[in-house]
């Protein structure tokens, strides 16, 4: 190259290099101008002209860290999470030393639940800023989601002791109080974070959580109150004051507070579900079901929901979909000792003794000290004839809960059953407390007479309590009183009162709702064996002390009509709403063998009649049916005074045959009520009734035929 050539290639290569210089300084000032702008939209919320901005830097320089990192805050705003830790990833391969970006990069990571990893970038940033208050505060996010709350604790407090005005750091370490059962320490931060902030509506909601752990109720409703002033679309708070609302039984209002919050968000399942207990509260157990299925629908792992559905089933008698509802509850959270409990009452319910204890044997395994299971074991276990360890698990509960009326009195009928009865009168003075009979408990000012005052000259009012079968057993003891002197009042069903007013003596037989006269003492007519001292050997049997009215019983002779043979009444069915129901009563169909057993006139003492049975009669016209010509147990007296015998199941016709000492044979079930005792085919309390149990079968077959042998034995084959 010559000279002239060489001058030119340094003039050209002058010129290209001046030329980059510029090119660089205009680039630094474009990118400084850009990042400017870009923040400016960013800050007034511009997404869009914000990422235009970042991404022109980046068409210059695609080692801009910060555009980077902005441009994944915008993807973080618009929900986009994977691309936003992407974005950030690469802000961080270019510049790893700023602390912002580790900080920014744990709160994306903790979005998306991977808490060990947002602890990890919330590490970094504080290695590389120990100072910074808010990967202290997000650490302590991080970690309380990770329930390790101790270490939460100690990073809120970290965050404020930099920033002591930090009124986030406040609320969060009242979570974590919170959260550890510390409630008082809890309140202290809600309401620190609310002197700094008074319009922090998150607070307010918090703090009602609070006091409504701690059992005060008004003040809660009054934090979700202020809350929803701040932030009227407030779902949570919605929420948590119907919480509040039901806790203190206001169900209407709790039910209208969870229905804001789902207008305001359809798809929240812990309203729905929280509706749903609204709901079965107040005994709309359709509602409720449906309520539990739309909280499933959107969060199908909802364990709660599932088991609260199958208290909800289970109470409408759908035991199948309970079992399967509590089954399902169980797969999601194996150690749901609630749910094993009532898996173990569906069981019970369903007949299924043996599985119930099973299921109550899990719950315990999980919660030791479970009173109430102690308590449920018992009645499984009572249905299995295994009295002495029912017993024990009686004893048991009551050690854990002195104060179990539920225990105390299961323990009564089983030692009542097992003749124990000194033991078992005792015990039963506790039914009064149990959910089942503490709101029919009457309330006087007299005192209740336990045996231990003097009656001679007393006026003493007994009342008649539970069922007809109840007031016709133990109504024998309202001439014993007498005896003692007193004067007696007998308040008693109004449909008892014409039967129970053909007692012995002067006693004065009032129907319940007429007003009473001036009495001293009171008794309920369950608490007089007691009062008695009644044992075994000691029961006063002597019958008939109820009777029939000679001309009502002639009516009824003429309605019966003209003698062929033997006079059978036959009573299968009693009432359905008792609780035993589905194990005392049978079709009528069962007893259709027994028909041919003897040649003689069949008669239906029921009153009221199951749509299948009714069906039945019309098809056999052999049974004679009254029905609703029976207007009140003294014409079912009548009627009974008329047959030769009566074959009745566990209801009030057994009790008033036996009580006007009329034959009667007793079907009982595999475990029979209290008062038939054990393993006997006579009764202390009736000396005309003999009792035909079912064996370990369970089954009315064999009762039917020992009924179809002693009705041969009795009047001879047709």
């Amino acid at each position: 190259m010559n000279r002239k050539q060489r001058r030119a290639a340094e003039k050209s290569k002058e010129a290209r290099t001046a030329s980059a210089g510029n090119l660089v300084s205009r680039n630094v000032q474009t990118v400084s101008d850009l990042l400017a702008d870009g923040l400016s939209h960013h800050r007034a919320g511009r997404l869009d002209d914000a990422e235009r901005r970042y991404l022109q830097i980046l068409s210059v320089d695609d080692r801009h860290a910060d555009s980077f990192h902005l441009l994944g805050l915008i993807a973080y705003r618009r929900g986009r999470l994977e691309i936003a830790v992407e974005l950030i990833n690469k802000a961080l391969l270019r510049n790893s030393n700023v602390a912002a970006f580790h900080c920014n990069l744990g709160t994306i990571l903790q979005d998306q639940e991977k808490l060990a990893e947002a602890v990890a970038s919330y590490e970094r940033a504080l290695a590389l800023k120990p100072d910074f208050a808010e990967p202290h505060y997000n650490l302590g996010n991080a970690l309380r989601g990770q329930r390790k709350l101790t270490e939460a604790v100690a990073s809120y407090e970290r965050a404020l002791a930099l920033k002591p005005d930090y009124a986030e750091a406040h609320n969060n370490l009242g979570n974590a109080f919170k959260d550890q059962g510390k409630l008082v320490e809890a309140v202290a931060r809600y309401e620190r974070a609310l002197a700094l902030k008074p319009d922090y509506a998150e607070a307010h909601n918090n703090l009602g959580n609070a006091f409504r752990d701690q059992g005060k109720l008004v003040e809660a409703a009054a934090s979700y109150a202020r809350a929803l002033a701040l932030k009227p679309d407030y779902a949570e708070a919605h929420n948590n004051l119907g919480n509040a609302f039901r806790d203190q039984g206001k169900l209407v209002e709790a039910a209208a507070s969870y229905g804001r919050a789902l207008a305001l968000k359809p798809d929240y399942a812990e309203a729905h579900y929280n509706l749903g207990n609204a709901f079965k509260d107040q005994g709309k157990l359709t509602e409720a079901a449906a309520s539990y299925g739309r909280a499933l629908a959107l969060k199908p792992d909802f364990a709660e929901a599932h088991y609260n559905l199958g208290i909800a089933l289970n109470d409408q008698g759908k035991l199948p979909e309970a079992v399967a509802s509590y089954e399902r509850a169980l797969a999601l959270k194996p150690d749901f000792a609630e749910a094993y409990y009532n898996l173990g009452i569906a069981f019970n319910d369903q007949g299924k003794p043996a599985e119930a204890v099973a299921s109550y044997d899990r719950a315990l395994s999980l919660k030791p000290d479970y009173a109430e299971a102690l308590n449920n074991r018992g009645v499984a276990l009572h249905q299995l004839k295994r009295f002495p360890e029912e017993l024990s698990c009686y004893e048991r509960a009551l050690a854990l809960e002195p104060d179990s009326a539920q225990a105390h009195s299961n323990e009564g009928w089983c030692n009542l059953l097992l003749g124990n009865l000194e033991r078992g009168w005792q015990k039963q003075e506790w039914r009064w407390q149990t959910k089942e009979l503490a709101h029919t408990k009457r309330t006087f000012t007299q005192p209740q007479w336990d045996g231990s005052r003097e009656v001679a000259g007393k006026t003493i009012l007994l009342h008649a309590e539970q069922g007809f079968g109840d007031t016709i057993q133990f109504c024998r003891y309202a001439p014993l009183l007498q005896e003692y002197g007193a004067r007696v009042v007998l308040e008693v069903q109004p449909p008892l009162h014409g039967l129970i007013s053909t007692l012995s003596g002067a006693v004065l037989v009032v129907p319940r709702g007429e007003a009473l006269p001036v009495f001293d003492m009171h008794c309920p007519l369950l608490s007089l064996p007691r009062a008695f001292g009644t044992r075994l050997a000691t029961i006063p049997a002597a019958t008939p002390y109820l009777h029939s009215v000679a001309e009502t019983v002639r009516a009824w002779d003429m309605r019966v009509g003209p003698r062929h043979g033997p006079r059978i009444g036959l009573a299968w069915s009693g009432n359905q709403t008792h609780k035993n129901d589905r194990n005392r009563s049978i079709p009528l169909k069962v007893l259709v063998p027994i028909l041919d057993s003897v040649d003689g006139t069949f008669v239906s003492v029921q009153r009221d009649l199951r749509e299948a049975d009714a069906a039945l009669l019309q098809e056999r016209r052999g049974i004679l049916h009254f029905g609703q010509e029976l207007k009140d147990f003294a014409d079912t007296a009548a009627l009974l005074s008329n047959l030769d015998l009566i074959i009745s199941v566990d209801t009030g016709v057994a009790h008033l045959a036996g009580a006007l000492a009329k034959p009667v044979w007793v079907l009982l079930p595999h475990i029979p009520d209290w008062r038939w005792l054990l393993d006997r085919e006579d009764s202390p309390w009736y000396p005309t009734a003999r009792l035909f149990r079912q064996d370990e079968t369970r089954a009315w077959d064999g009762v039917v035929a020992c009924l179809k042998d002693a009705l041969r034995d009795r009047f001879g084959a047709p």
